[in-house]
This record gives C-alpha cells, structure tokens and sequence, in this order.
C-alpha cells in the first residue's frame, strides 16, 4: 500500500498578501494529505510551470489585491504563465482545482482568480471541479464558501483518483503528522532547565519585546526618528505619525507600502509558557528536524524566516515568530482536541470544528476577537507537545502599511552607507473593547506604538496597486481617502509637487487636485491640516474638501462631499481627463463613495443609470478608476 499512496501526488499553491490565502491552502493540503495523497504546500513564485505537470493535481488558493492584481508573491509565476512562447495545449496534463478570496467591495472582485483560472484553461489544464469563491464581505467570512466548497472538492478528488482497494481516507479524528517537528539541539538540551534561572531573567525584562532585529528575507534596516501621537489624548483613537530612515537607497511611488514585522510582548510570551509547562524548556536551544525519513530536505518550513541548520529556543520562536494571539480558525481546535484527557473540553473543541456550527465558532472566536492565548487558558486541560507547536500556531506576518510621503533622500553619517531614505506612516492603533468587555489591542501596532526614537527594526518595501506615473501629471487627480487612508494621498500630493518643481518650477497648473477627507472631528483627527493649508496659502495646486462626521448633528461623509461638489468633480474627471484614487476601509465607504460618482455622472453628463454606469467600468478600465483599501 505504501508504494500506491507515492504514486498520488498533489501539488498546493497559494497566491497570499496577507496570509488568509495561505491558510486556505493548508486546510487544502490537509484534506488531500486525508485522501491519501503525498502533499506539498507551497507560494505559487517558488515553483516552475514544469513541476505543475509533475503531480497528479494541483489545487490552488489565491487572493485579489490592489486593482485586480495577484499577489506579490505569485507575480513571477503568473509572468511565466503568460509567456508568449508558451503553446496552446501544454498544460493538458494539468488537472486542477482552485479557490479565490475576494472582497465585494472592490470593483475587481477576484479578478486575481478568474485571470488565473482562465489562463490555465487556455493552455489546456483542465479543472476537476467548478472553482470556489470567497466574499471577505460574508457574514461568515471565508469559511462562508470555503466549507461548502470543501465538500465538493473532497468528492471530486475521490472520484478522480480513486483510494486502492482496502484502503480507507485517514479519518478526522486521526491526527496528521507535520513534516518537521522541533527537537533540542544537541545532547546538553535536553536536561531540564534551571527553573529559577529562567525567572530571574524574567524579573528583569523590560515590559516590551526586544529590539533585536529580525532576519527577514529582503530585510531592510530602519532607524525610528518620530513616533508621535497626532489626535488628542481625549480623544477615542490613538493614531502616530512615523518617520523612518532606511539605511540606503530605496525609491518608492506614492501607493507602495511598508511591512512592519511585529513581535509578541514578553507578558504575553511568559503567560503561554506558563499555561503549557513549558518554562523550563524555554531557553534550552532547539530546532527542526523531519518527521520522518520521507520529508525532504527541501521541504518548506514552518517558520520561513527560520533553515533548517538555525537553532532558535522557544522563548524566541513565541516572541518573534508565532502569532499566539491571532484568532484561531476551524483547524486549530481541531487540532486542540487531540491534546485533552478532559471529555467535556474535547466534545467542545470539536463542536467549533462542525461546519453545522459556523455561527457558534463565529460568535466563540471572530466577534470578540478572542485570541489563541485566551483559548488556551480556557481549555486548560490542553497541553501542547512543544515539538509541534509550530504546525499548531500560525506564524506571525508582517504588517503592511501605506507610504504617507514622497520618497526623501536624508544626508546620514551612520555607517558606511551615504544616505537614507526617509518613510512616513499614518498608523492607527488598534485597542478597543469587545462585547465580551475585554481591552483587544492589534499585535502589529501595540508593538508599534512602543517604539522609540533611535530605535532600529527590520522592515520591507514593496510595490503598491496605484500605479502612480509621472506621465500622469498633466491630468488632474481626485483623492478621495477618509481617515488614514489619506496617508496614500499625502504620499501622492507630494510626490506631483516634487515632479512639477523638476519639470518647470514656474509652470501654471490648469486645474487643482481635489483631496475629499473624511474624519470625525475638525479638531481631534484632520490629519495634516496645517500641512493642507500652508499648500494652499503658497498657491499650491490642490483643493481641500472635509467632511466631519460628528461636528453637526446630522453625520455628512465623503459620498456626501462628493454629491455636493458633484459638478467639480465631473468636470475633473470627464473634461480634464482626471484620475481617481479611493483609499481607506474597505466596506461600505469605496461601494457607496461609487454610488456618489455615478449619480454626478448622470446628472453633469446627461447619461442613463446605466450608462453612468458603464461609464465608471470604463474608467476602471482605463486605469483612471483606483482603489486600494484594508
């Protein structure tokens, strides 16, 4: 039977900005790893179009970023794939399934996939089930369609690939083996720890992560020159102005965004040893070794900032790189439920696992945003093995934020390197209670609002869906960014103020850029409004349009702007040729700030519902219609 279940093998790719994708891809590859198959997961840039036809299926998760796009880390695959030399039919071998994440609220909705799917059936490959869609907009986010969709994917592959005669899929309830486990390294690990050591340490620990800094793959260094607090203390939001220099040369365009790597805080970390016994092992040092003889040594880590000849502790794998306050997903009480003598707590766990019960884990989980840690001491009859803590908890993913200014070269003296490249960024953090009364705070920006000036954190740059060019300077842009989303805006502000003092410092500007900005109130958070109005006072071409929600009793908004300067706007857009850019939360503000833009449209432009209509596609189309919200 060993040699049969070889001959099966599936292929699992994922296209992930921030992770969700990725996830999607492991709960697929655990189901093929049920049916039998010998299963490897892995980003769609890491494998070539000929080790697609070197497995028996491929199944695929991608997500929709920025303006239709596919994901940084699926850019170069899809470059392959769209090669001209490649010939119609040379895929035909290709079995395949695959599954989009998207979000309603982007004019684009899964894009990414469908020009995906159809180009691999343009080759030839062949589906062996309808694909899956996923709304982020969904009551019950992804799983919403990923569960149902599951289902037929488990029956497609059964059907195709028939398991040999006698030979049973591996049920639920029997536990999967990762492919890498942690082990002590070396012989002197594995005596226990001196227990009053470790707390001693402790006891000294500042209440913050370190600030060593992380080896992050393209990592660049940034050295923390301002981490300010911008609306009042009384005010209900924290939200800082950053101001970083990156060691070197780095050009950036108004749209790209800066990762942020978060780190856990020692209290947190200190709490999760405790809770599964681990503090005398936490400083011992330990690594990766396979499973078993069949792993390859080529296999994808876990953790992919970690090799396998790098030796780590637990201490460290908790603060720099597993994300134990992340919500949980169904797979990990799944998993949880293996690690309990406690009946009542196992029937639990596995309750949260039925997709009958989507709503209960929804309510248990997502909406008061309990995270795994609180979990964990819920169920305190669970314990971990530590040897696979990391196939149970997801790594912590780096945080991407929009670049709120032009790039800046800044003069240094630090080291070897002649000068730095200055970044700005507009962060809101993230605290608040929940209806369970609890205080949540975001991982990446509790970690962000403990920085201070000198400061030196590991950080990566990467190209923004704007797609902002000089050549663009001639037209007039509409930037429609409410709250934070005007960080994009000021990036783009000053970057067309840059490139209109190298053109002709003296040149009149036929028409201003209009920025509409939306906040609560005048006084507590219109960002950058000293900055807007010294523009304005030196002639600047730009005009400035606030809407303050709770500064009058009726709320008025950005749509609501819009409507008003209706006639502004058109005249912008379709006499002047203009360009729209719609940046900030993704949700209700991009599809009703629409709404707003084709009603102008009818009544400026004299055109039916549905040409206005039509007329917005074609804009999108055009790439005069941009959006990139979170």
């Amino acid at each position: 039977m060993g040699d049969t279940q070889n001959l099966r093998r599936t292929l699992v790719l994922y296209g992930s900005e921030t992770g969700n994708a990725q996830d999607v891809a492991e709960e697929m590859g655990r189901l093929a790893e049920r049916l039998r198959f010998d299963t490897e997961v892995a980003a769609l840039n890491v494998v070539s179009l000929k080790q697609l036809l070197q497995h028996d299926v491929v199944l695929i998760s991608i997500s929709t970023t920025g303006q239709g796009d596919l994901p940084p880390n699926s850019q170069a695959f899809w470059k392959a794939l769209r090669s001209a030399r490649l010939r119609p039919g040379c895929l035909q071998r290709m079995r395949f399934a695959s599954f989009g994440l998207g979000d309603t609220s982007y004019p684009k909705y899964n894009w990414a996939h469908r020009k995906l799917y159809n180009r691999l059936v343009q080759l030839g490959a062949q589906p062996i089930c309808d694909r899956g869609e996923s709304d982020e907009q969904h009551p019950e986010g992804i799983d919403g369609s990923f569960l149902p969709w599951t289902t037929t994917l488990r029956n497609s592959l059964l059907e195709e690939y028939p398991l040999p005669e006698g030979t049973e899929p591996i049920p639920d309830n029997v536990l999967l083996d990762p492919k890498w486990l942690l082990d002590f390294a070396g012989t002197e690990g594995t005596a226990p720890a001196d227990v009053h050591a470790v707390s001693e340490t402790n006891v000294d620990a500042a209440e913050v992560p370190s600030q060593d800094l992380l080896d992050i793959p393209g990592g660049l260094i940034a050295n923390v020159k301002l981490n300010e607090r911008v609306t009042p203390t009384t005010h209900w939001q924290d939200v800082r102005h950053l101001k970083l220099d990156i060691e070197g040369l780095h050009p950036y365009v108004p749209g790209d965004v800066l990762t942020i790597y978060p780190k856990n805080f020692p209290s947190d970390v200190d709490h999760f040893l405790a809770i599964m016994d681990w503090t005398p092992i936490a400083d011992k040092r330990i690594k990766f070794t396979p499973s078993s003889p069949s792993v390859s040594p080529t296999s994808r880590l876990p953790v992919p900032t970690l090799s396998s000849t790098s030796t780590t502790t637990l201490r460290q794998l908790l603060t720099n790189h597993l994300d134990i306050l992340s919500i949980p997903r169904r797979s990990f009480f799944a998993q949880l439920a293996h690690y309990t003598n406690d009946e009542f707590h196992r029937d639990r766990l596995l309750e949260f696992t039925n997709p009958e019960y989507l709503d209960e884990l929804y309510d248990y989980t997502t909406r008061p945003r309990r995270s795994i840690l609180e979990v964990l001491q819920e169920f305190e009859s669970v314990k971990i093995p530590w040897q696979r803590v990391c196939s149970i908890i997801p790594t912590l993913r780096g945080r991407q934020f929009s670049i709120a200014s032009a790039m800046t070269e800044i003069p240094t003296t630090v080291g070897d390197k002649g000068s730095s490249t200055r970044v700005e960024l507009l962060i809101a953090i993230v605290k608040y209670k929940t209806v369970i009364k609890r205080i949540r705070q975001g991982v990446a920006t509790r970690y962000i609002a403990s920085f201070t000036p000198n400061q030196r954190i590991t950080v990566t740059l990467s190209r923004g869906g704007l797609g902002v060019t000089q050549k663009e300077l001639g037209r007039p842009v509409v930037m429609i960014g409410p709250g934070t989303g005007v960080a994009p805006m000021r990036a783009l502000i000053q970057q067309r103020i840059q490139w209109r003092a190298q053109i002709s410092p003296s040149q009149d500007v036929a028409s201003k850029d209009l920025l509409f900005f939306g906040c609560r109130n005048a006084e507590s958070d219109y960002f950058f409004k000293d900055e807007w109005q010294d523009l304005i006072a030196k002639g600047g071409p730009l005009e400035v349009l606030t809407a303050f929600s709770r500064d009058q009793r009726k709320k008025v908004y950005v749509q609501d702007l819009i409507r008003q300067q209706s006639a502004l706007v058109h005249d912008a857009i379709a006499n002047k040729n203009g360009i729209v850019f719609i940046c900030g939360s993704s949700g209700k503000m991009p599809q009703a700030v629409r709404e707003a833009l084709i009603e102008g449209f009818q009544e400026h432009g004299k055109l039916s519902r549905g040409d206005a209509e039509a007329y917005l596609v074609a804009l999108e189309k055009d790439g005069r219609y941009r959006q990139e919200t979170w």
